[in-house]
């Protein structure tokens, strides 16, 4: 399920940051319609859960059973 959510994460950012993107050059080029603006949207109404998500993680996961790396057996 992690992998998946941040999987799902990933691609949506790249997606924000191609909106965005096409927003400035498109305001260099030309006037844009009102709506093109709100093309960002969408994918940033699926970052922020899937980030909050991510975030919070570390905290609810509980303990793991790893070893430091400073106290290894070498």
């Amino acid at each position: 399920m992690n992998s998946v959510i941040r999987t799902v994460h990933r691609w949506t950012s790249l997606v924000f940051s191609l909106a965005v993107a096409s927003i400035f050059a498109g305001m260099a080029i030309t006037t844009l319609p009102e709506w093109f603006y709100y093309l960002p949207l969408p994918p940033l109404f699926v970052l922020i859960p899937t980030g909050i998500y991510m975030f919070f993680l570390p905290y609810l996961g509980g303990q793991r059973n790893t070893v430091p790396a400073s106290k290894g057996s070498a």
